[in-house]
């Protein structure tokens, strides 16, 4: 039987904001409401709903970057929020929408790539710069692209190339768990079906586990081995990934899945 990689347990998120007359009262704006679901180690949970829908807001609380209001999330028998979560972080990466906005415009690829291992060494300890570009070049292969491209700017590549540098950089610290936030929407569909399936390898070469986060069922479904469908904040359907989509119970889910075409083969 395989161990949960991740657990979320009756979680909740809002934020507080003025209401009634002149904004005199305070009201609680609920974005994430009682959300229990869990991941598996090496599979992938899609996360699904339109905008606004608290999955970007739920992927923020897994990683440590937003504190639940209540509620418990656990990520490799670790609580997020705990205070062994700083060694946490060497174990969980995100990969965000914009590929462009994720890295520094003035930072060369090596140094990019190769920033996480800087800043997650073991203190007193420096990593030969030899062993750095060593890494940096065994990503660069790992994403599909050539060593060539350590000594350029991000502005120097394509979209799709981008966010290929964007994923070697995640997975530098060698991560058991990556959280994919909307990681193709910025991307044309024939590159974000490549970079889709370049996940898919990476997983399978590496053992990793995922959360697919998008408003797209049809992606949704070709990636994920469960789907948790999420809207105002709730997860209203949750299943197997072919028996959701061919049966689903809601007509939330059905009306996702109506509203966008079929991913194209790579």
């Amino acid at each position: 039987m395989t161990a949960d990689m991740v657990t979320v347990s009756s979680v909740s998120k809002s934020y507080a904001r003025r209401g009634g007359f002149l904004g005199l009262r305070k009201e609680d704006h609920l974005v994430v409401r009682d959300v229990t679901l869990s991941i598996a180690e090496g599979e992938t949970l899609g996360l699904v709903g339109e905008s606004g829908s608290g999955k970007s807001t739920l992927a923020r609380m897994i990683l440590g970057l937003v504190k639940p209001t209540s509620g418990s999330i656990h990520v490799d028998g670790v609580e997020v929020g705990g205070s062994e979560t700083r060694a946490l972080r060497r174990q969980m990466q995100p990969v965000f929408q914009d590929p462009t906005a994720a890295l520094d415009p003035r930072m060369r690829v090596l140094d990019l790539i190769t920033e996480p291992l800087v800043i997650h060494r073991e203190s007193g300890t420096k990593i030969a710069n030899a062993d750095l570009r060593a890494r940096a070049r065994e990503l660069m292969i790992a994403v599909g692209l050539d060593e060539s491209a350590l000594g350029r700017f991000p502005h120097e590549f394509s979209g799709g190339q981008r966010q290929r540098i964007n994923i070697a950089r995640a997975l530098a610290l060698r991560p058991k768990f990556l959280v994919l936030d909307e990681p193709v929407s910025a991307l044309d569909v024939s590159v974000g079906a490549q970079i889709v399936n370049l996940l898919r390898t990476l997983q399978r070469e590496h053992g990793l586990t995922y959360l697919f986060i998008s408003h797209s069922m049809p992606l949704v479904r070709y990636l994920s081995t469960r789907i948790a469908v999420m809207q105002q904040g709730r997860i209203v359907e949750m299943g197997e990934a072919e028996e959701l989509c061919s049966q689903p119970r809601e007509a939330y889910t059905r009306q996702l899945l109506a509203a966008t075409p079929e991913l194209p083969a790579a």
